[in-house]
């Protein structure tokens, strides 16, 4: 993955100053994402994430998912401190691009599963649902809804050792029904090379889960049935069409017998 737009000495003295960076020290290509161009800026006040939005962003866009990430932090919620310029925007166009800039987040993103990581990730999902649905009215018979990262995959959340170091990446933030992002969460961190889930991976998602936030009965039962959803929907961006149906059937067969077992 390559740079999109490259910044010349000025552009970067641009967003330093509008953003109150300081001094650059240096200024390094991230070669990651596949939508957008991203540097890291190093200062004397530390090291700052600078995002170049190719498409599809509008300054509204980036704004809600600073308001998301300000909410989270108020509560505890590890995500990257959001940088602001002194008439208190968040984003400013630098070389014909949106341009964005928040703090950089420790830790790294996930090698290999474990249940501690997979429990920490489950706290932090409940964590987030309750935190931005704060407002909404509960749904205690059927499927709450509420607001949702919307792109919880390995590529947004990063670890120090068994916990949640950071999230990040909050564009996507949309209402839904709650139970459909913890699904996705389940087919993205305990699916296995077969298809199947790791039923130990996905029991300490959903015990993490449940230690803020329980699952009410219908939520339960729905369970399966979501993530045998999410899984079509990644097979099929994976172009696996010859054996959709087959695949899509083997995780709803995975999922139903893992929460046989674990449904309380």
């Amino acid at each position: 993955m390559a740079v999109f737009t490259d910044l010349s000495e000025a552009d970067c003295g641009r967003i330093a100053t509008a953003y109150r960076l300081g001094s650059l020290t240096s200024v390094i290509g991230i070669a990651d994402g596949d939508a957008e161009t991203t540097y890291l800026f190093r200062s004397g006040r530390g090291e700052f994430i600078v995002t170049l939005f190719e498409s599809g962003a509008e300054p509204f866009d980036v704004e809600r998912a600073f308001q998301t990430m300000e909410t989270l932090s108020g509560a505890g919620i590890p995500c990257p401190a959001t940088l602001r310029t002194d008439v208190g925007a968040a984003t400013i166009t630098v070389a014909g691009k949106l341009v964005a800039v928040v703090g950089f987040v420790p830790g790294s993103r996930l090698s290999e599963a474990t249940p501690g990581k997979c429990h920490a990730l489950g706290t932090c999902v409940a964590r987030i649902h309750q935190t931005l649905g704060r407002s909404r009215n509960r749904v205690p018979l059927g499927l709450p809804t509420g607001p949702v990262h919307g792109a919880l995959n390995r590529d947004n959340v990063f670890f120090v050792d068994e916990m949640v170091s950071g999230v990040i990446n909050f564009r996507f933030r949309h209402n839904d029904v709650l139970i459909a992002e913890l699904a996705e969460v389940i087919l993205h961190w305990a699916v296995t090379a077969d298809g199947t889930l790791e039923r130990t991976l996905v029991r300490a998602l959903l015990a993490g889960y449940e230690d803020i936030r329980s699952l009410n009965e219908a939520e339960w039962r729905a369970v399966p049935a979501f993530v045998m959803a999410a899984a079509a929907t990644v097979f099929a961006r994976d172009g696996r069409l010859t054996d959709l149906e087959a695949a899509t059937q083997r995780v709803f067969l995975s999922a139903k017998n893992c929460i046989e077992e674990i449904r309380p």
